[in-house]
C-alpha cells in the first residue's frame, strides 16, 4: 500500500469527509435488536448498531447507547433484556423500531410485531425473530474519554440465560448462520449487509490459536 495515499485525521479535530467514517470502517456489525420493559410494564424495542458478543462462559453480550435512552433506562431498572436476531425479512420492521415514538407507545405496535413470552425474564422477545437470547444485566458502564471525563455513552452487558433458535436453522447439530439471512449494520445512514450462503467461506485456524472443544461445548 502506498503510504502517501492515506487519509489521516484525528477525531478531536474532525475527519474532513462528508460523512464520519468511524462506524463505516468498523463494519459490518451485528444489530442489537433489544427488547426491554420498564418497571411499570411499558415495552420498548430498539436497534443498536454498537452490539456484539464478548464471552463464552458464561455467554455475555452487550450493546452501547450514545444517550440515556429508554432501553438503558429500562434495563437499569429491571436488570433484564432480550436480544432478537434481525434477518432480511424483518429489516423494514427493525428500521421502524428506530423511529422516535411518543412515551407510552410500544415499538412492537409501531412495527406490527408480535411478542412471545420469555422463560427467565419478564421481557418478551420478538415472535417473528428466528433466534433470540434472554439476558440478565451484569454491568452498565458509562464511558469516559482519555482524560477520564464521563461522556454521554453507556455499555450494557448481560449474561445470556436462555436461547431460542428456529430449528430449521440447525443442520447436523450446527447452527447455520447464513440460512437465516441476517443483516448487519454498515456505514453511512442506511447501509446494511446481508449474509448469504454464497458469501460464506472457511479457513482452518492455526494450531493452538483457539480451543475448539471449549467453543463447541
Amino acid at each position: 500500500m502506498n503510504l502517501e495515499n492515506i487519509h489521516y485525521y484525528e477525531p478531536s479535530q474532525g475527519h474532513g469527509l462528508r460523512h464520519n467514517p468511524f462506524n463505516a470502517i468498523i463494519a459490518p456489525r451485528p444489530i442489537g435488536w433489544i427488547s426491554s420493559q420498564s418497571k411499570s410494564g411499558q415495552l420498548n424495542l430498539a436497534p443498536y448498531s454498537f452490539f456484539n458478543a464478548f464471552n463464552y462462559d458464561p455467554p455475555i453480550l452487550g450493546f452501547a447507547s450514545i444517550a440515556w435512552k429508554d432501553s438503558v433506562k429500562n434495563v437499569s431498572e429491571t436488570g433484564e433484556f432480550v436480544w432478537n436476531l434481525v434477518t432480511k425479512d424483518l429489516g423494514d420492521q427493525m428500521n421502524r423500531t428506530a423511529a422516535p415514538v411518543p412515551h407510552g407507545v410500544s415499538e412492537f405496535d409501531v412495527a406490527g410485531l408480535a411478542t412471545a413470552a420469555s422463560r427467565h425474564v419478564k421481557v418478551p422477545r420478538v415472535r417473528e425473530s428466528r433466534a433470540a437470547m434472554e439476558c440478565k444485566v451484569t454491568e452498565i458502564v458509562q464511558f469516559k474519554n482519555a482524560r477520564g471525563e464521563k461522556v454521554q455513552g453507556w455499555l450494557v452487558l448481560g449474561e445470556v440465560v436462555a436461547v431460542y433458535i428456529d430449528k430449521s436453522l440447525i443442520k447436523d447439530g450446527v447452527y447455520q448462520t447464513a440460512l437465516a439471512n441476517p443483516i448487519l449494520r454498515s456505514g453511512r445512514g442506511g447501509d446494511y449487509v446481508e449474509v448469504t450462503q454464497d458469501r460464506v467461506f472457511e479457513m482452518e485456524r492455526p494450531p493452538g490459536s483457539s480451543h475448539p472443544a471449549f467453543h463447541g461445548s
